[in-house]
């Protein structure tokens, strides 16, 4: 599951709070400029978030190439006016860019000139949403559709009108949150990616919690046309399928998650779609998921028609470590013994890349299954072994050591040893202990992440940027109960700690919230959520009342009740040095060439600055990124990404040589596209801002092309 998306991550907790309205938002407002006349002659869309249906990130243009990229200027920008920030790759078609405002609007740009054409509003009000990352688009004929998820709904939208589509869905949506087990109001679901559209069927996954209670993570089809659900894939298998045995009997009827957050790609002449799943729920405990847990932490291939599974590999058996499939896969060409062989390639959190024949499953460089250790913590039963993939090496470091601490300063380096010195650190797979800090390493966040791989079919070079950072966890003893603290130990202190200190800027701090917020306030935003937190309808009344006055007042009402034992977290930390710096050395962020025919590195540099290190000389540290690569024929792979120096760069895609950079007016961590429209090639980046704490939340999209010939 996604860890920016979790439970009571009040991200927006500490900063404002107000009720939101569930509107059927069928309106568009329309505005003076005209859709352009699409120009068929010399036009190239991006009609896809990935660029195809394979999620390739790869465009045949060169008009920019790498003798000239240095002369890349802005040519437009368009400023949605909201706060809240953008992870969206926009949608070009027939000259028509699409894509999502920070509050989660959808509009339509000239792509030529930025002007606003249309822009539809769900009514959810001006709160953010989740993070949508991308739109998905449909047509038949003259008809287009653009389906658009907000927050648990899938909005179907006229693409030439921007007015939604009443016959679809209730009123023109349809509910994530009907048809999985239980009430639907009493359900945590959301959507942050596209799904993807086969024929006449629109396939999504969702968001879910990452601790029960969770919904379960199924797979589902719907009907363009009408909205109608067609097939579901149980990703927690019922009686008599398969995979029902790698759970404790029963569990498809109490656990949840394993579900598919960060998209999917799909071969459209073979009708398979291929989907990468999360972790169940819960993340870092499992005594109620005993097994194998499919199909949890599993690349899927299913028949796009019938939804039916063809074949499975599962990355992470039993995960205690939060290890989601984080990217969606890429589909790819590879060359054995002389021949042309279709693949799909799947990055991971531990800086993993399997690779496989697209058809069959077969791996298409071995995967050794491995011992790892066992578990000390009572009723916790560990996998004795998990998949270690032998081609490509690692594009992450996979253990932390002490000849790998950080040597920014000495005083850095020693408060980093004597951190180190007090925690476990064994390498991948090590289960948490109680009552002492270990080491993940690479942490939740990468290794890979949600804006996927880019490939270039002419050369089978696949290029993944990556995170290299390191975090701490353990386990804590609880007794269940209903007192707020102690709801609040097992419900909100994975993301803001044991002692409500949260771990900057991923989830900020709960201190000191009597200056911010009110009870009410609190109370209100649990049920219904904000922004990467997803709502807690579960959690009954006043318990989130409780949970509200031990967040305001401390822990000044005993809590008399008893429940089972359970473990729950210290909280995910970042290891960090005294000065907020990753206590590990650098690279801390990194783009990766490797060749796909023979699982080498052709190249890695690091990617991302820390502006004041590289004002004190330290420029090549590389930092978090998210959002991925995009290449081109053109010779150019583009990358935003990065989130605190706010560049936007073009490097050459044979060596890794840095060709050009601009600064823009926010962080821009989503996935570039790139487009032509009467023979003029454009590059557009959306910049929010969004996981940069010290700048404002923003929208602004910025395209940039060469200088016009006079």
């Amino acid at each position: 599951m996604d860890r920016r998306n979790r439970w009571v991550s009040l991200s927006y907790f500490a900063v404002i709070v107000s009720t939101f309205g569930i509107g059927i938002g069928l309106a568009a407002q329309a505005h003076s400029a005209k859709a352009p006349t699409p120009a068929k002659k010399g036009q190239t869309d991006w009609a896809y978030s990935g660029g195809s249906p394979g999620n390739v990130h790869y465009s045949e243009l060169k008009q920019i190439t790498t003798k000239n990229v240095s002369q890349l200027q802005q040519v437009w920008s368009y400023d949605a006016g909201e706060k809240g920030g953008l992870e969206t790759t926009p949608l070009i078609i027939d000259g028509v860019l699409y894509g999502y405002t920070p509050t989660q609007k959808v509009f339509a740009l000239d792509a030529a000139t930025g002007k606003l054409i249309w822009k539809f509003d769900s009514e959810r009000g001006a709160v953010p949403a989740r993070a949508e990352r991308g739109l998905a688009y449909w047509h038949q004929g003259n008809e287009k559709r653009l389906f658009a998820g907000v927050a648990n709904y899938v909005y179907a939208i006229d693409a030439t009108t921007g007015k939604g589509i009443p016959g679809f869905g209730n009123n023109g949506r349809i509910d994530l949150r009907e048809n999985l087990r239980g009430e639907p109001q009493m359900q945590s679901v959301s959507i942050t990616s596209p799904g993807v559209v086969y024929k006449d069927l629109l396939i999504l996954g969702d968001a879910t919690p990452e601790q029960e209670p969770a919904p379960p993570g199924d797979i589902r089809a719907y009907d363009v046309h009408t909205g109608k659900l067609r097939w579901t894939f149980h990703t927690i298998p019922h009686p008599g399928e398969f995979g029902y045995d790698t759970w404790p009997k029963d569990s498809w009827k109490t656990n949840g998650a394993a579900n598919n957050w960060c998209g999917m790609a799909l071969d459209a002449e073979r009708g398979i779609v291929y989907i990468p799943t999360g972790s169940a729920a819960t993340d870092w405990y499992g005594a109620d998921r005993v097994g194998d847990d499919l199909f949890a932490n599993t690349l899927l291939a299913l028949n796009a028609e019938t939804g039916e599974r063809i074949w499975h590999f599962q990355g992470v058996h039993h995960d205690l470590w939060d290890r989601d499939f984080p990217s969606p896969p890429t589909l790819v060409t590879v060359t054995r013994n002389g021949k042309q062989v279709p693949a799909v390639s799947q990055t991971t959190k531990q800086g993993f890349m399997f690779l496989f024949n697209r058809v069959d499953g077969t791996p298409l460089f071995p995967i050794e299954y491995r011992k790892v250790p066992a578990s000390t913590v009572a009723g916790e039963v560990a996998s004795p072994v998990q998949p270690f993939p032998t081609k490509p090496a690692p594009f992450a470091r996979q253990a932390l050591t002490e000849d790998l601490l950080t040597t920014r300063t000495p005083e850095a380096h020693q408060y980093a040893l004597e951190k180190f010195r007090t925690y476990i650190s064994n390498g991948q797979f090590m289960p948490n202990r109680i009552g002492q800090e270990t080491v993940m390493f690479p942490g939740y966040d990468g290794g890979a992440e949600w804006g996927g791989s880019a490939f270039d079919p002419r050369t089978h070079i696949i290029y993944i940027n990556s995170n290299d950072v390191g975090l701490t966890n353990a386990l804590v003893k609880r007794t269940g109960g209903s007192g707020g603290k102690a709801l609040y130990l097992t419900q909100c202190a994975t993301c803001h700690g044991e002692h409500m200190a949260g771990s900057p800027p991923t989830f900020p701090a709960l201190t000191n919230l009597t200056e911010k917020m009110t009870a009410d306030q609190i109370v209100a935003l649990i049920e219904t959520g904000r922004g990467r937190m997803p709502g807690f309808p579960t959690i009954a009344p006043a318990q989130r009342r409780g949970i509200a006055d031990f967040l305001l007042n401390g822990d000044t009402t005993a809590d008399t009740s008893t429940g089972p034992v359970v473990y729950g977290t210290t909280g995910y930390k970042k290891f960090l040095d005294q000065d907020g710096y990753p206590a590990n050395a650098t690279p801390w962020g990194t783009l990766n060439a490797i060749n796909l025919d023979t699982g080498d590195y052709v190249w890695k540099v690091t990617l991302g600055q820390y502006p004041e290190l590289t004002a004190k000389g330290l420029p090549n540290t590389g930092s978090e990124n998210y959002g991925g690569p995009v290449v081109t024929d053109g010779g150019v792979l583009f990358i935003g990404a990065t989130v605190l120096d706010k560049k936007f760069r073009a490097f050459d895609k044979a060596t890794g040589k840095l060709l050009w950079e601009a600064k823009m007016p926010l962080s821009c961590n989503a996935t570039p596209a790139t487009y032509e429209i009467n023979g003029r090639q454009y590059v557009v980046i959306a910049c929010g801002g969004d996981r940069d704490p010290a700048t404002p939340k923003g929208g602004v999209y910025v395209a940039f092309a060469l200088p016009e010939k006079k």
